[in-house]
């Protein structure tokens, strides 16, 4: 049989997206998958997190239904239910996945593979497929601390996470990254007694510190307990439960919960599918490659979480598109990971894009800052959503905008906007003269741009120095 033009091996959003684009591109392309089409994220990931979310937060509207002068009584929430919903969700992410793939005539193979050559891939039946050009999309896997065994029923990952059907009445979380401020959310919204554990100073590290400061208060609010500066020391089984031990500022405390959620990071599943045998070059557990996806190896490419960080499913999809583009022989625009959007769907969401304040600073850029809260946005008031703050960073030399960050009700759906205003390197004063409609969301993000401008209309601000426009 002629070789492929292109074999993925790997059917998340990564390497779904990868196949579709090149078939699109005339290639003759075959994907191989030895689970679920949509990988982790569509099937235990993203899609169903999200659903679950959507759940918690129908649910804390009707907490609150006096703000909106209506009285609930009776009320019940059938958290299995909420469960069977996500799963519904997912069996149509997944079928409509399978029906792009049939349509843009991709050949999927429904097995494991192992690269054999830089132009084969062995499928776990025996049969030998040739590529003139294999991507690599095994993605990642959840990796544990020293100390902590997973054991898939008290402590546990998301994946675990997301196919309980009934919520822990007392539940630790590792870690104040995505995962735990989304499952604490979800889970403390059905009425569990949550407490979340960061080692670093404030929860959500990755993020700007005022932003997270936000988000504390929030989950204060709700009842979520928060302890930052805590190093997990271990976890271990005693009876029905678990005991988790940290060492915080007041010394070595511990917990007892019915479950214990790690969400501490992962590590790439680049082992076992054939590449040390080929010299393919792997750095811990992750896949080493240039600006074009290329490994070491010509005619290897990998794409997604299986190559490191930043881990997020709209990278691992636009590295695909990249990845087969340049195989076709395109020249598309070389990918810019620090100013790739990352989001927190908890509420409030949180939503950024580029450099933090801290790291600006850190950087040596004189930072012109502009901040906006929620509370002078009529939409939010509508809404019931006081509590957020946006916040632009800008260079006050040259006017450039060094990052995007957002905290607020449903505010990763602004996201595009603060992509398409980096990509086409707006300044300040470009957003703030941008027409955006009212009352909408939308002009939290123009006010923190004049804010940063000191033109600010809506909050009163000192007069400051401007970054340049």
């Amino acid at each position: 049989m002629e070789p492929y033009d292109v074999l993925v091996l790997g059917g998340g959003p990564g390497g779904y997206v990868a196949a579709i684009r090149a078939a699109q591109l005339g290639l003759r392309t075959a994907l191989v998958e030895r689970d679920a089409l949509g990988g982790i994220c569509l099937n235990w990931g993203c899609i169903p997190s999200k659903a679950l979310l959507r759940n918690a937060e129908v649910l804390n509207l009707f907490h609150h239904a006096e703000t909106f002068g209506i009285t609930v009584q009776g009320l019940q929430a059938d958290y299995g239910k909420a469960v069977e919903r996500s799963r519904g969700v997912v069996d149509r992410m997944v079928k409509g996945v399978a029906f792009l793939l049939r349509k843009n005539g991709v050949e999927v193979f429904a097995s494991a593979g192992v690269v054999r050559a830089p132009d084969r891939v062995e499928l776990a039946d025996g049969r030998q497929v040739q590529a003139r050009n294999i991507i690599i999309a095994t993605g990642a896997r959840p990796r544990a601390l020293p100390g902590i065994v997973l054991d898939g029923e008290r402590v546990i990952t998301s994946r675990e996470a997301l196919a309980l059907t009934d919520v822990p009445r007392r539940a630790v979380l590792i870690g104040a990254g995505p995962i735990g401020m989304e499952f604490s959310y979800v889970w403390r919204s059905y009425g569990a007694d949550v407490t979340l554990l960061e080692a670093m100073p404030h929860i959500l590290p990755q993020e700007d510190e005022e932003i997270a400061a936000v988000a504390a208060r929030a989950f204060e609010k709700l009842g979520v307990q928060m302890r930052t500066r805590a190093t997990v020391m271990g976890v271990r089984r005693e009876g029905e439960g678990v005991v988790v031990e940290f060492e915080g500022p007041d010394g070595r405390e511990t917990l007892t919960a019915d479950i214990a959620l790690v969400g501490i990071g992962v590590r790439g599943n680049s082992d076992g599918i054939g590449l040390e045998e080929l010299g393919v070059e792997i750095e811990g557990t992750f896949i080493r490659v240039d600006e074009r996806m290329a490994t070491n190896v010509p005619g290897i490419y990998a794409i997604g979480d299986v190559t490191g960080p930043p881990m997020l499913a709209h990278v691992a999809s636009a590295q695909g598109v990249n990845c087969v583009e340049i195989i076709a022989g395109k020249n598309p625009p070389p990918l810019e990971y620090e100013q790739m959007p990352r989001a927190t769907y908890c509420q409030p969401e949180i939503a950024s894009i580029g450099l933090t304040e801290h790291q600006a600073r850190e950087r040596g850029f004189e930072c012109a800052v502009g901040t906006f809260p929620f509370r002078g946005n009529g939409r939010a008031l509508a809404l019931a959503e006081p509590d957020g703050l946006a916040k632009v960073i800008a260079d006050r030399r040259t006017g450039d905008i060094l990052g995007i960050h957002l905290v607020g009700a449903n505010v990763t759906e602004l996201l595009g906007e603060a992509s398409l205003a980096r990509a086409l390197e707006a300044t300040p004063e470009a957003i703030g003269y941008t027409v955006h409609a009212h009352p909408t969301l939308s002009e939290v993000v123009k006010e923190a741009a004049l804010s940063a401008l000191g033109e600010a209309i809506h909050v009163w601000q000192e007069k400051a120095v401007p970054a340049r426009g």
